[in-house]
């Protein structure tokens, strides 16, 4: 499975910067999808953050999935790779 992958960036309330990818197959191409699915992930965390902005969430590129991604597209439509500062 081809997946896109969505370059993100949201600020948590106590101004650290989240970095984060989200991952969604390649024909998702509407942004408020993506930003749903960014926010369904937010919204498990125990700290506060912002909204996604559209100047913080990017089309970065498409590649092939691995098995764990695509499990985790099949079960929730995305998946998310946490980079910077996603945990507590």
């Amino acid at each position: 499975m081809k997946i896109a992958v969505w370059d993100t960036y949201v600020k948590r309330n106590n101004g650290i910067v989240m970095h984060f990818d989200i991952l969604v197959p390649d024909f998702i191409k509407d942004r408020s999808i993506v930003f749903k699915f960014g926010e369904d992930y937010l919204s498990n965390k125990s700290f506060k953050v912002e909204t996604i902005a559209s100047d913080k969430c990017i089309l970065c590129h498409i590649e092939q999935g691995t098995p764990e991604i695509i499990n985790d597209i099949k079960i929730k439509g995305y998946s998310i790779i946490e980079i910077e500062n996603c945990q507590e």
